[in-house]
């Protein structure tokens, strides 16, 4: 099992500190994250809270408490204990899901901690070697929908893929218009999204527009109900599941055996499920692709390295954080990305 590559990694933590980070999107809203870093025995390891709530990264930045999470464990160890304490100091979240993010930042940290303590990195922990990483860019179209932002993102690099986030106004001329490009490789529903800025409810138009028009995607997330099920009836090899996904038993209880998944490290809070999740789609022969979560720091860098030694070759949600900018640019990083020459730790720059 892969966990047991890294839970019986020893480290040391000296103490800790928080940085705040943050940046306008192209989807239109401002991005705040937290950096963790765990210090100790002259090594630094860093993950990145990407916590989708502003005033939460605030109030961490804000507090007086130490969270107790200095000392000497192993990386198994240091999991039982973070498990145990309250990251969100008393307050409740307003999704469940953000105590896995921000568990995640110091779990990673931690890991990253680990490996550097013993001189190793992710890939030689493996016995593995960092391959090349696809990256698809994920963006929504400007309002109304026009296609426009695509069409100048490949005026700029014509190579580029992408993942997209369809809506009920996006019309039949508009989804012609995108698959004319060749290129649109996913399309997020945000189905199982309830209660947050990016929902969108299940609408059967839209749904068999997405479907029809888009053969050859990947359609992550729809809503399934009385009237939409139906349209997937043929189609399930190609829906792929995003939000649900924290843990085995989150796939297993998916309404069928997937033929893929977004794999996104920050869902799952702890290394442990991550890995046992990646464990269990490996020996159900299930395809995976790396999801980003608008990361501002090192995050990106680790799931480029996840997504590098896991599914190099799959549709990653990935792109560096510079297509995450409000406006397209030139000049950016190419798909696939070049692996490290050297590394340390969870690093892949």
């Amino acid at each position: 099992m892969l966990y047991d590559h890294f839970a019986d990694l020893e480290l040391r933590v000296d103490e800790y500190d928080l940085e705040q980070h943050e940046r306008d999107t192209s989807s239109g809203f401002t991005r705040t994250t937290t950096v963790v870093s765990l210090h100790g025995d002259g090594e630094t390891g860093q993950g990145e809270d990407v916590t989708y709530d502003n005033e939460a990264h605030y109030t961490l930045d804000d507090s007086p408490e130490e969270f107790p999470v200095t000392g000497e464990y192993t990386l198994d160890e240091f999991s039982d204990q973070l498990s145990e304490v309250d990251l969100f100091l008393g307050n409740e979240p307003n999704q469940s899901i953000f105590r896995n993010y921000r568990r995640w930042a110091f779990e990673s940290a931690a890991l990253d901690l680990a490996l550097k303590q013993a001189g190793t990195d992710l890939a030689d922990r493996l016995d593995r070697e960092y391959s090349p990483v696809r990256f698809v860019v994920s963006t929504r179209l400007q309002d109304p929908p026009t296609g426009d932002r695509i069409r100048d993102w490949l005026d700029r690099n014509p190579d580029l893929e992408f993942k997209l986030d369809p809506t009920s106004d996006w019309t039949a001329e508009v989804v012609d218009r995108l698959a004319d490009t060749d290129s649109v490789r996913a399309l997020d529903l945000k189905g199982q999204y309830h209660g947050t800025t990016v929902d969108q409810p299940a609408d059967p138009d839209l749904y068999e527009r997405v479907v029809e028009g888009f053969p050859d995607a990947l359609v992550e997330d729809p809503e399934l109900n009385d009237d939409t099920r139906p349209l997937f009836d043929g189609h399930e090899e190609r829906v792929t599941w995003d939000y649900p996904i924290r843990s085995v038993e989150t796939v297993e209880d998916l309404p069928w055996e997937p033929e893929w998944l977004n794999i996104k490290p920050s869902r799952f809070g702890s290394v442990e499920s991550l890995l046992d999740t990646i464990d269990y789609c490996r020996e159900n022969d299930i395809g995976m692709f790396g999801g980003g979560q608008f990361e501002l720091d090192v995050g990106r860098e680790h799931i480029h390295a996840v997504a590098s030694l896991f599914y190099p070759d799959a549709p990653n949600d990935v792109a560096p954080k510079e297509y995450n900018a409000p406006e397209p640019s030139s000049g950016l990083p190419s798909s696939p990305l070049s692996p490290p020459t050297s590394s340390q730790g969870l690093e892949w720059k």
